[in-house]
């Protein structure tokens, strides 16, 4: 049955990784596939049931997609103003630029068919107008204007589309105040609603408890299971210290109000008596008490919001329960298989989110690791006793009184002998529990943290070296205070619930400022930063660990720690240009510009895109795209001008990178010239004529001026021109316009010659200039634009004068991120063509 279970995950595995989904020809292969093992069933027995399994997952994971991509916005009512009649649904995040929610749509007045279903809003405050204080169920009438589902697609990271999918947003969008819109009378009703009501209201009172308290958002994640509200400080932190877990309610939240449950159900069971009998005679007290507990846990899983953590939880609990009821003592890897599939069933895009693999991987870890020393600690366990109490009682000798002859002990009171002794064993007894409770823990830790590790490289491209003493002391100091605590706030009415929420947080924060002193204390080695491993590496690390784990007397245990050398030692990534040659990367990160170069030997990076002030691209895609790829420090940034999509993001940069030099044309009194001599890097004003080489490819400025800077922003942008040993050119020409396009042309035509273009200011009407195509003649153009942006770039007249000359065109919010070989030929990779997935633009 594991293997069974085990293929239908498989299965639904194989399907997220296609990119497309099966026609009439795919749905015979799986019908004709699966028949033919049901019906050789007999004769190969439960290795065909494994192939009729992954056929089974395959199919039921294409039918769930089919359904949920059949709702669709239309590409011509993309950015139209469609009034709409729903409401709203789950917990509204409200953010500095507005509320972001969940809307479910009954009626659109457009009057299309397949209309999206659930779409997600901004509603803006725009005066005179101001955002309403939005709950779960409330109907309303309003207008918005949607996009498709779309998330910046690049290379190493996670695909965010995928994300929509699963939540089932088939379009995001911003309300329009075009139209005033109208609240209506009838709010919306159902058990969904009604959760959702509930956590609002739970983190209304958590908030209106601790007010302005720096890690209330924690307390809320802890309760309701909504992280929005986790500030940036505190996430920093728990990444650095490998306690991010630590936030979300978890398996082992939900497993210790389980187990709370089934004591109090248990306790209170016994004392029960209906029509003259007691209750365990009824049914027996273990099955009240495991039905109890699922029970409990399932209204703490909707309080987390069905997370996939607590979904396994769930699922195992009640597998359990039903399996124990029934008579049954499953077996714990039976227990699990059972949870993956179920979890699978309900959402199977699970299989694309971290949290999924490392939940699962982590009891699998627990249950492989007891299994290895379950029965060395069985066999042992007597002698195991015997040295302990023989070692205490050594460092602890019975007095000379306790055995003295029989006359001796006459002369002394009897009782108080017994009592000395039986106070000494209860002693001894205690201190044996307490240590094998820690060697159990030491062990489960240790298990843990070898399993998950490569999947925290892979997922997180590092592995912090203080997680498991870090953990050692936030799993137990959560778990059994700081949870409590918060529980216990539920549980009580207000105003009596502020005492547990006041010390809740207090626990919680001696907790940070020791993990902020870990963070800060430890040296930088302390978060080890990896690149991204390749899949061999990870499967190889992966089997390393189940062998290391192993029971002791396995073959070759010892040869374990070799499986890990390509992920902690990776050979050269064979993306890296050879001498002479380079690699541009064109990130996708929305409206604004960031461009990785590659040299054998050095790195630097042309921009780092929108900060705070718009999309964190700089934090959420630029630093972890250049530390998936091995980058952890950077030869030169260049920030080309002052504009916030081109140097926002550059202080994520240098917070995360190591950064050499920066090379930018910024004003004197711009902070990121102090923010960055903080860090010890150089700086250094862009001017024309400056030059360098690295690995036979130079580096050359050929805007602005030397001198102070004068004009707008753009005028000022830094132009770079990088040129490859075989003589092909890259140029770099950020946000210039027609006026620098002019000069530069008057200067030195020929200069401006290139093979690969980086679009000047994302290809607006006032830049591209038809004598400047010519002088430079490109082969291949880049276009760095947010999807439908509200800038309308690139202009459709200035896209045709590229189409015209024929020259090869990537847009990143079609295309994705691209990446461009420069050698003696150019490689143009496009990332939405090479990895595809079937619901990329649907």
């Amino acid at each position: 049955m594991r293997a069974v279970l085990l293929g239908f995950a498989l299965g639904v595995w194989w399907l997220q990784q296609q990119a497309d989904l099966p026609g009439w020809r795919g749905w015979g292969m799986c019908f004709l596939i699966f028949s033919v093992a049901v019906m050789a069933r007999r004769r190969f027995g439960v290795r065909v049931f494994v192939l009729a399994a992954i056929v089974a997952g395959f199919a039921y994971a294409a039918l769930r997609a089919e359904v949920r991509l059949q709702p669709h916005l239309p590409v011509e009512y993309e950015q139209r103003d469609i009034e709409m009649t729903g409401f709203v649904r789950g917990l509204p995040e409200p953010q500095e630029e507005g509320t972001r929610f969940l809307f479910e749509v009954e009626a659109n007045g457009a009057g299309l068919r397949d209309f999206p279903h659930i779409v997600r809003l901004l509603w803006a405050p725009t005066a005179p107008l101001v955002a309403p204080a939005l709950r779960a169920g409330q109907r309303w009438t309003l207008t918005a204007r949607l996009k498709r589902p779309h998330a910046n697609a690049n290379f190493l990271l996670r695909d965010g589309e995928v994300s929509l999918l699963e939540q089932g947003i088939r379009a995001t969008g911003s309300v329009s105040l075009t139209r005033a819109p109208r609240r209506l009378h009838a709010d919306a009703i159902g058990p969904r609603l009604a959760i959702d009501r509930w956590r609002a209201h739970i983190r209304d009172r958590i908030e209106t408890v601790l007010g302005d308290a720096p890690h209330r958002g924690i307390i809320v994640a802890l309760a309701v299971g909504a992280q929005a509200s986790v500030s940036d400080d505190d996430w920093a932190v728990m990444r650095a210290t490998g306690t991010s877990h630590l936030v979300a309610i978890s398996g082992l939240h939900i497993g210790f109000v389980a187990g709370l449950a089934a004591l109090a159900c248990g306790f209170v069971w016994r004392r029960i008596a209906w029509r003259g009998l007691p209750g365990p005679l009824w049914l027996a007290t273990p099955k009240v008490a495991a039905f109890g507990a699922a029970s409990f846990a399932a209204v703490y899983a909707a309080l987390a919001g069905f997370n996939v953590p607590a979904q396994r939880t769930l699922w195992m609990l009640l597998v359990f329960a039903v399996a124990y009821v029934g008579g049954r003592r499953p077996a714990s890897s039976l227990v699990l298989a059972w949870a993956l599939a179920l979890v699978l069933i309900v959402d199977p895009w699970a299989v694309t989110s971290p949290g999924f693999w490392l939940s699962f991987c982590a009891v699998a870890a627990i249950l492989h690791a007891i299994a290895a020393y379950g029965r060395r600690a069985s066999k042992a366990r007597v002698d195991d006793d015997d040295d302990w109490l023989a070692g205490l009682e050594a460092r602890d000798p019975i007095l000379p009184d306790e055995v003295e002859s029989v006359s001796n002990q006459a002369a002394r009171p009897i009782a108080a002998t017994s009592k000395r002794k039986r106070l000494a064993s209860a002693w001894r007894r205690a201190a044996f529990k307490l240590h094998a409770h820690i060697k159990s823990s030491a062990r489960v830790q240790y298990a843990v943290t070898l399993a998950l590790a490569p999947l925290t490289a892979y997922w997180f491209s590092q592995i912090p070296l203080i997680g498991p003493l870090a953990n050692a002391i936030a799993i137990p100091w959560t778990s059994f205070v700081v949870t409590p605590a918060t529980l216990a706030g539920l549980i009580l009415p207000a105003p009596i619930d502020a005492p547990a929420f006041h010390l809740a947080h207090a626990a919680l924060s001696v907790l940070c400022d020791a993990l902020a002193r870990f963070a800060d204390a430890g040296p930088a080695w302390f978060l080890w930063h990896l690149p991204q491993p390749t899949p061999f590496a990870l499967v190889a690390a992966l089997a390393g660990s189940a062998w290391a784990l192993a029971p002791r007397g396995w073959p070759l245990r010892f040869a374990a720690p070799l499986t890990w050398l390509p992920l902690l030692a990776p050979a050269p990534a064979p993306h890296v240009a050879a001498h002479g040659a380079f690699r541009i990367t064109a990130l996708d990160i929305g409206q604004g510009s960031a461009l990785v170069v590659e040299t054998e030997k050095h790195a630097l990076l042309f921009d780092a895109g929108p900060g705070p002030e718009s999309t964190h691209a700089g934090e959420r895609i630029v630093a972890p795209y250049l530390l998936a790829a091995g980058l952890h420090s950077l030869d030169a940034l260049v920030i080309s001008h002052s504009d916030s999509d081109h140097s926002g993001g550059a202080p994520a940069v240098l917070q995360s990178i190591g950064v050499r030099q920066l090379l930018a044309s910024l004003p004197s009194s711009d902070g990121l010239w102090s923010n960055a001599g903080k860090r010890g890097s150089d700086t250094l004003r862009c001017a024309a004529g400056q030059r360098w080489t690295w690995d036979s490819v130079e580096f050359r400025v050929l805007w602005p001026d030397a001198g102070p800077l004068t004009g707008k922003p753009n005028h000022q942008a830094c132009v770079l021109k990088v040129t490859n040993a075989a003589g092909r050119v890259a140029l770099f020409t950020a946000d210039i316009e027609a006026d620098v396009e002019r000069t530069l042309l008057a200067r030195d035509p020929s200069a401006l010659r290139a093979d690969v273009l980086i679009v000047p200011h994302h290809g607006s009407r006032t830049s591209s200039t038809e004598p400047f195509l010519d002088s430079v003649g490109p082969l291949a153009a880049v276009f760095q634009v947010g999807y439908r942006n509200r800038f309308h770039h690139p202009n459709p007249t200035v896209y045709a004068r590229y189409r015209m000359r024929g020259i090869a065109l990537t847009r990143s919010d079609e295309d994705g991120a691209a990446r461009i070989d420069m050698g003696s030929d150019i490689v143009l990779e496009r990332f939405r063509q090479t990895h595809a997935r079937y619901w990329m633009s649907q």
